[in-house]
């Protein structure tokens, strides 16, 4: 039985409500509160003092119009409405934390790798080596509208633009600065040697590039890499991408056969099985005793929105919720959002799909005293052939205060949570190797 430490993302976003709609109106939640930025400082010193690997933060552009063909609940219920740009809060939070990764959420259909690149460049240098990005390429028509498009891209095209994307940010993250191009030399004059900065040259069905890098190699160079994706194409993109995977389940068995399918498709692509960690979005509600735990989910569900739940998963599905009966089959047919969602609850029933979002998502949920929980996530790890978990908040920060007080000591004494942060860059400390990526990976082709 597998015996590793269980890593661990708070999933969070710039906005009043992320995952578990209709909780920002329960009287200890400080989502309202996500325009100031010591609400953002406090949360990254909470989740450094709980050793947590990361905080991934997501993001959208558009918004969800799908449900009822409009924005009244999204609006009503703040369903990721307003919401922020996330990189500007990274600065800030790397400011007064150490050891503290963040995984940020960027849509590459609508960004100029050229420009891209030197933002997560930017970004990897302010925190030492400590900035990831989650690659997306979008879901939502609103988004395509509101970008100058009159639809959104065909699911498998937006990958196709995505490998291409990838090819142009390697070239100029990998291989225009040499390791030492940089010289720093005052008393010569020299700063840098021009002869060991190259010019990328890059003509693609999607981009044409030509130019220097603009930014020096950071710690990563590279940003670490998350991706979440579980169609065929999906899955083909983060067999030859990702660093980290996001895949969701509705028990371990399901949840191994989708892990071992990645690290397959891995292996085919010519790298290893354990190149990828593998985490799974969970929510937690924890108590000192399993009955205090029951109460406290009970006393969440009177804050609850599932109408919000299905609201924000009428846009992940392409599809109108509220024009089916309540025990209407469902059937999602051809769609250009999330396939692989949209194939999962084909043939549910919207009294189906509202009793699981009860807590206003349908996320796993754990519910039980430290021991229970610990037992759960464990199981999760072990049976389902994964590496950790992005813990959502259910209430911020009472649900991450909750799970650091209480599950993280109970992991420790097991021997599957670590006791202190190892030294080095967001990568070093999940791979226990170099800042760079692996020779295996496509970016080692362009280096010099």
């Amino acid at each position: 039985m597998s015996q590793k430490e269980i890593l661990l993302n708070a999933f969070t976003m710039n906005c009043v409500g992320h995952i578990h709609h209709g909780m920002w109106t329960h009287p200890a939640d400080r989502s309202t509160e996500f325009t100031s930025l010591n609400y953002w400082l406090d949360l990254a010193r909470l989740l450094e003092k709980g050793l947590f690997d990361g905080m991934f933060i997501a993001d959208i552009l558009g918004v969800y119009d799908v449900y009822q063909q409009g924005i009244g609940i999204t609006a009503r219920e703040s369903i990721q409405l307003p919401v922020n740009d996330p990189l500007l809060l990274i600065s800030g939070m790397a400011s007064v934390t150490e050891h503290l990764g963040f995984g940020v959420t960027a849509n590459l259909s609508y960004e100029a790798p050229y420009a891209f690149a030197r933002r997560f460049s930017t970004l990897d240098h302010l925190t030492q080596g400590r900035i990831g990005w989650n690659i997306v390429t979008g879901y939502l028509d609103s988004a395509a509208r509101a970008m100058g498009q009159s639809q959104l891209m065909n699911h498998d095209r937006r990958y196709d633009q995505a490998d291409e994307f990838l090819d142009v940010a390697y070239q100029l993250w990998e291989g225009s600065w040499q390791d030492d191009a940089l010289v720093i030399d005052k008393l010569q004059r020299r700063y840098a040697n021009a002869q060991k900065i190259h010019e990328i040259d890059h003509h693609g069905e999607f981009y044409q590039v030509r130019g220097y890098h603009l930014s020096s190699p950071s710690p990563q160079r590279t940003p670490l890499l998350f991706q979440a994706g579980s169609s065929p194409r999906g899955i083909a993109f983060a067999a030859r991408h990702a660093e980290c995977s996001f895949v969701n389940a509705a028990s371990p068995q399901a949840l191994k056969v989708q892990s071992q399918r990645l690290r397959q498709a891995a292996v085919a692509a010519g790298r290893q099985p354990d190149d990828i960690r593998i985490f799974m979005g969970i929510s937690v509600i924890v108590a000192a005793s399993e009955q205090e735990a029951q109460e406290k989910y009970r006393s969440y569900l009177e804050y609850a929105s599932p109408e919000a739940g299905i609201a924000h998963f009428s846009s992940s599905i392409g599809l109108d919720l509220a024009a089916f009966e309540l025990d209407e089959p469902i059937r999602s047919g051809d769609t250009r959002a999330i396939q692989s969602v949209s194939q999962a609850f084909d043939g549910w029933t919207r009294r189906q799909i509202l009793a699981q979002h009860a807590l206003g998502s349908r996320y796993p949920l754990i519910i039980g005293d430290p021991s229970q929980v610990a037992d759960a996530l464990i199981t999760w790890i072990d049976e389902g052939d994964i590496d950790g978990f992005n813990l959502t908040r259910i209430l911020n920060p009472q649900s991450y205060q909750d799970f650091i007080d209480m599950v993280v000591p109970e992991l420790q004494q097991r021997g599957r949570y670590k006791t202190a942060y190892r030294s080095g860059s967001l990568r070093q400390k999940l791979f226990q190797h170099s800042d760079r990526l692996p020779t295996s990976h496509p970016a080692a082709h362009w280096r010099r």
